[in-house]
């Protein structure tokens, strides 16, 4: 039997970092996809492959030695999501440590430990083949790993006896959603793996899709009333969440109180954010003038996350040429006001020029733009070997 899943990116609308540390922030998912095949093979063969296509990385261990290095997991426990030891870290090193790991590469191999305790966890010790795809750019900020981690869970879930579906059903699905909250559970035991202390917003985002509301864990579905268009620009300058988080959380424990009025404006800016999306315009005119204040939360967010220390020189060269645009601007995202498509295009052609990505996303009930935003699916096929 062979499984897909694919799960979607994410942007945040406002409140990165803060979010974090128990701050809302207000997000949405976008139709870029990291899509897992699992291919479970006979008992015969002894071997679990793991294939990362777009970084060009294989790895292959016999599932005796995962036995060995792993034998104190004892048989998998796919209903109860479980946070990965210590002690389980060290042994999962341990088989990463034993690949062929490019040593320019050694940032992804907490991706790598993810997929082995969520392999071993939910699925056990059998043998397959599991081939990886994505269309997210890596550490850019669009929810990478998170969607990684919601479709590889959504995949072995689907394998598993915790999930009861038809398995003779052709073409996508999608899980109910008791069974959507334990993918989500187990893609955040697999986003703590790779990023140490995150906030659950990503994988949340990933899993049940579209727009939504984050504060401490909890999640609240958002009615965007409001068709807003999104330019993502990629700078590509590569960074590191999980030392951004930390270097942010140690900025707080030096300057605790002005920290933490920081943190209160960025919440009453995801507030808002909210509260204007979700609201009806009476006619055009009320529709400008929320597209106007959205704009201004948004450079208002981005100067409160350049006071934290998390933005870079690539980005500030956004913002500086998207102003030329009337274009407002934030990490993450630019978006706002009434813009034609030639001004986007033009724009697009000059951020190209930096060397830099971008593509046109959209947000809320909105039927005329590049991207929407849909929660990860599966898919079944069935074959013989």
């Amino acid at each position: 039997m062979e499984v897909t899943a694919r799960a979607p990116g994410k942007i945040i609308l406002a409140g990165e970092h803060a979010v974090v540390h128990g701050y809302t922030a207000v997000a949405s998912s976008i139709d870029l996809y990291t899509v897992f095949s699992i291919r479970l093979r006979s008992e015969d063969d002894d071997t679990v492959k793991l294939k990362l296509n777009d970084i060009g990385l294989d790895f292959s261990w016999s599932v005796r030695r995962i036995k060995e290095v792993l034998s104190h997991l004892g048989s998998p426990f796919s209903s109860t999501p479980t946070s990965c030891s210590l002690e389980t870290i060290k042994s999962l090193a341990t088989l990463v440590d034993e690949q062929s790991f490019p040593e320019t590469k050694i940032g992804l191999a907490s991706g790598v430990y993810a997929f082995l305790w969520l392999y071993t966890s939910i699925l056990g010790f059998k043998p397959a083949t599991i081939t990886v795809s994505s269309e997210l750019p890596v550490g850019a900020g669009l929810g990478s790993s998170a969607a990684y981690c919601v479709s590889l869970s959504a995949a072995l879930l689907a394998l598993s006896d915790s999930v009861k579906l038809d398995v003779s059903q052709k073409g996508w699905s999608t899980f109910k959603e008791t069974e959507a909250e334990l993918v989500n559970k187990w893609a955040f035991e697999g986003e703590k793996i790779i990023h140490g202390r995150p906030s659950g917003v990503d994988n949340s985002v990933s899993t049940f899709g579209n727009v939504i509301k984050f504060k401490s864990g909890v999640m609240t579905r958002v009615n965007s009333n409001m068709p807003l268009r999104m330019l993502i620009t990629n700078t590509k300058v590569g960074r590191d969440t999980k030392a951004l988080v930390a270097n942010v959380s140690a900025r707080k424990s030096r300057h605790p109180d002005a920290m933490c009025s920081v943190l209160n404006a960025i919440e009453a800016i995801s507030d808002e954010w909210s509260t204007i999306i979700q609201s009806h315009a009476v006619d055009d005119l009320y529709l400008s003038a929320n597209e106007e204040k959205l704009g201004e939360l948004m450079e208002m967010n981005q100067g409160l996350l350049l006071s934290i220390g998390v933005s870079h020189a690539s980005i500030e060269n956004v913002l500086q040429t998207s102003m030329k645009y009337k274009l407002a601007s934030k990490l993450t995202g630019a978006g706002g006001g009434d813009i034609s498509g030639e001004v986007i295009d033009k724009l697009v052609e000059e951020l190209g020029s930096f060397g830099y990505q971008s593509f046109t996303a959209g947000i809320g009930d909105c039927i005329d733009v590049v991207v929407i935003s849909l929660p990860f699916r599966f898919l079944y096929t069935s074959f013989s070997d």
